[in-house]
């Protein structure tokens, strides 16, 4: 992977519920679209589809070459979203929509924001939180949606 995905800022302890407030912006994630990047996340979740690792035939199929695949793209949306919340944080729902496909030599960036926030505490004393989220290449959104996840309650802001 490049430099620029494993430089991004990680969380090590858990945010709390505390610590969060609607409107919050989450940082921005730069993800460069290689062409190793889009071919082994493909076989890793065992999608073997040749439109996403063998160039000539995603041309013949209509394409103008090869391009990421859903589950790689929702890696790293829950990747964006947990590097952010911290290791403790448990992504109970993700709500994505495909756009433009992710292309080699793209890059993707990834912004996001706090849009909702429930301190009702689960069983565990976990609280919700909403993250709408939009990762956006050279031909413009590739992903668009929503990620829900429960965090500790604990903090103040």
């Amino acid at each position: 992977m490049s430099k620029a995905i494993i430089e991004h800022d990680f969380r090590p302890t858990t945010r709390t519920l505390g610590e969060v407030t609607v409107g919050d912006a989450l940082p921005e994630l730069a993800v460069p679209l290689t062409r190793t990047l889009i071919v082994s996340t493909a076989l890793a979740s065992r999608d073997y589809q040749d439109v996403h690792h063998d160039p000539q035939l995603a041309v013949e199929r209509g394409s103008k070459d090869i391009f990421m695949n859903i589950l790689s793209t929702n890696g790293l949306v829950g990747r964006y979203v947990t590097d952010w919340a911290g290791p403790g944080a448990v992504l109970t729902d993700v709500n994505i929509r495909l756009g433009a496909p992710n292309y080699p030599d793209d890059t993707m960036v990834l912004t996001g924001s706090v849009t909702a926030k429930d301190e009702t505490p689960d069983d565990q004393g976990r609280g919700a939180v909403e993250v709408t989220l939009r990762g956006a290449n050279g031909l413009g959104d590739h992903v668009t949606g929503t990620v829900r996840l429960l965090l500790p309650t604990g903090g103040t802001k």
